[in-house]
């Protein structure tokens, strides 16, 4: 029987995505980067890539990112995580966070957590498609696994370099070459075909509001993506 449906899987790097979201509102001054128009984004380019369905759905969302405890937090930037995670509820994403780990202060576990949930879903025939939102190399393992059992593997990442914060967000080359295909978020501001799709990934602030946005969360390493 034909599928009615392309079901659609988004496994979030947590860190790896907020450090885009604030690279692009406090840098780059094009607003907030949201996560509906972004499920819209997957579901289109997953449209591009596998013919055949006639309807393209994010059916299932989680995100992954060490937490800091209360303590180590100030008002304004557990303000800005009470907001993040009410943005995640209306997208239908589900947070999952990891305790930071005390002696070194960094994420530990985050990608392990998200391939056992991957591929549980995958191995559970919840999804057709799982979408990879991260840079990260460890990931090459899942991205494996999951087409081992007949799930396509897309990665959607970040580009940049951040100049005051002297950090670079990129893909590992290995994980690009594990996935079935892959999605570079700033190279579609620069497509013709595709710039009023990226303006649209940003919620411009009202006056008054998001003030918040101008110190970020405290935000974990997401290492070097090795």
């Amino acid at each position: 029987m034909e599928k009615s449906i392309c079901r659609i899987g988004v496994f979030y790097d947590g860190s790896f995505f907020t450090y885009a979201q604030y690279h692009f509102y406090a840098e780059r001054k094009l607003g907030w980067l949201t996560f509906q128009p972004f499920h819209t984004l997957v579901e289109d380019f997953v449209r591009e890539k596998e013919q055949g369905f006639p309807v393209y759905r994010v059916v299932y969302a989680d995100w992954y990112q060490g937490l800091f405890t209360s303590t180590q937090s100030n008002e304004k930037q557990l303000h800005a995580q009470r907001n993040r995670d009410i943005d995640m509820m209306h997208a239908g994403i589900e947070p999952k966070y990891v305790p930071m780990s005390q002696q070194t202060q960094r994420e530990k576990g985050v990608d392990v957590a998200l391939a056992i949930d991957a591929l549980q879903v995958g191995m559970e025939g919840k999804i057709d498609i799982a979408v990879l939102v991260t840079g990260d190399g460890d990931l090459v393992p899942l991205a494996r696994a999951l087409m081992k059992h007949g799930i396509r593997v897309g990665v959607v990442f970040f580009d940049y370099e951040s100049k005051p914060q002297n950090r670079k967000s990129f893909v590992n080359q290995r994980l690009l070459n594990a996935c079935n295909y892959s999605l570079n978020i700033n190279a579609l501001e620069k497509d013709r075909k595709y710039q009023g799709l990226f303006r649209g990934l940003f919620r411009q602030s009202e006056k008054g509001k998001e003030k918040e946005m101008e110190q970020p969360p405290l935000i974990p390493e997401y290492g070097d993506q090795s």
